[in-house]
């Protein structure tokens, strides 16, 4: 979630309608198309080459998408996240940079709006219930924003409030979003996207539900008791209602604040950070499966971790779990043939590449061994691979034959391994992967298979 306790420009309504929110939409699609008018009549005016691109992404339809989505906020606004997370190193620079933007900003409704939702889930005298209550969030992001309150009887909450509307517009939003992002070229339109959005769409739902995500939370808190440097807070079960999350409020600093500390700390905090996602995926059999920055604090004081925003929680489906097992030992032992087998095994690739491109594959699987068997510290900052192993993947992704998603399940869990280590990218730091991958899988069984 973005900080925007003291930026009062950011202080918008919510499009809560569905007609006002389509409306929005297109007032987006007419600007943007407005825009590429204009573009390609000042390039034909030169003499220059057009590409509808290039016409979409001009820093003026750059800006108008990015002020119109962080309006819109929910889905629309969570997509783009999403998108930015998953993809931020294979993404045209201009459309990267609008989604970094979504990932870092987000407005926040007025006083007004702010009681009238929570006149609806506490009733008009909700006030009473609190020795103060801030109306300026200390946080906002794409379904919800969060404010500081005091109880009566002396407990330090964190409320986080979810917008109106945002529930009951989460499927038309995914549609508009889709849209969006096929006329502007980013969404091929003959690859099947109907499995993925759908799943998108549930999962929108569920982290809608704040009830669901409470108990989320209780669930990794009792998970987590015992693991020292994590804090997970505590739910307020009497507050919290299906839009109104209530919780313990627990301080601390932006999780990137740790680029201050030293090398020691931010290698020993992003170790935990990656053995805990080994413990979701091979321990825990649940994930959650958001690694947005803004979803980790941290503690200067004492080097905890404070672990935030539960509504991506999801099962970690077995076979998934099982696949991710297969590869990293075989990676570990340093056999090609394995890997490749079980990376198709679990849904990662399909047969006709390893038989189409057998070269460019094994130079790809070549990469990954040689980068996790390594027993040294894994320097997360040094992404001098990822150039190469992008260029092998874009040069198979030219050819639509290979054109298929991987199981849904297995998007989400690798969603949370790169977001991880992304943040891990940007701490700079250094973790011995090899030995903490072989400690979790030797402390750990395959988790058993689903019943049929």
């Amino acid at each position: 979630m973005a900080d925007n306790s003291n930026d009062k420009s950011r202080e918008r309504s919510v499009p809560s309608g569905r007609v006002s929110r389509f409306a929005s939409f297109g007032r987006l699609a007419s600007g943007v198309a407005g825009g590429m008018v204009a573009e390609g009549a000042r390039r034909l005016a030169k003499g220059e080459g057009i590409s509808a691109r290039d016409l979409v992404l001009t820093p003026s339809n750059v800006q108008r998408m990015t002020d119109r989505l962080s309006h819109l906020r929910g889905a629309a606004m969570k997509m783009g996240q999403m998108i930015s997370m998953d993809s931020g190193d294979f993404l045209p620079k201009q459309l990267a940079d609008i989604l970094a933007t979504l990932r870092d900003q987000a407005n926040f409704m007025p006083a007004r709006q702010l009681d009238t939702v929570l006149k609806s889930e506490w009733g008009p005298d909700w006030r009473k219930q609190f020795k103060w209550f801030n109306p300026r969030p200390v946080a906002a992001a794409s379904i919800g924003q969060v404010h500081k309150a005091l109880t009566r009887d002396g407990q330090e909450l964190a409320i986080k409030v979810q917008y109106p509307g945002i529930a009951e517009s989460i499927d038309s939003d995914v549609d508009n979003v889709m849209t969006l992002l096929k006329v502007a070229g980013f969404a091929p339109p003959e690859l099947e996207v109907d499995a993925l959005l759908a799943e998108a769409k549930k999962q929108l739902h569920e982290e809608a539900d704040y009830r669901r995500e409470g108990a989320q939370m209780e669930m990794y808190r009792e998970k987590l008791e015992d693991v020292p440097g994590f804090v997970v807070p505590t739910l307020h079960a009497e507050l919290t209602r299906d839009r109104i999350l209530a919780m313990s409020f627990e301080d601390g600093s932006s999780i990137e604040e740790l680029e201050n500390e030293t090398n020691e700390r931010r290698d020993e905090t992003v170790a935990q950070l990656m053995r805990l996602v080994a413990r979701e995926l091979f321990e825990f059999g649940v994930m959650q499966t958001d690694p947005n920055f803004a979803n980790f604090r941290y503690r200067r004081e004492t080097g905890e971790i404070i672990l935030l925003d539960f509504g991506a929680c999801r099962d970690v489906d077995p076979d998934v779990s099982n696949g991710y097992r297969k590869m990293l030992i075989a990676g570990l032992n340093g056999n090609r043939e394995e890997v490749l087998n079980a990376t198709i095994e679990a849904g990662f690739m399909m047969p006709i590449v390893a038989e189409k491109y057998p070269d460019r594959v094994n130079r790809m699987i070549d990469i990954v061994i040689n980068e996790m068997r390594e027993d040294k510290p894994f320097d997360f900052g040094d992404r001098a691979f990822i150039p190469q192993l992008r260029d092998e993947g874009m040069a198979i992704a030219q050819d639509k034959e290979t054109w298929a998603f991987p199981p849904v399940e297995t998007l989400f869990v690798q969603r949370k391994v790169s977001g991880t280590a992304l943040l891990g990218a940007r701490l700079k730091a250094q973790v011995n992967i090899r030995r903490l991958t072989e400690e979790v899988l030797a402390s750990t069984k395959p988790l058993p298979a689903k019943a049929a």
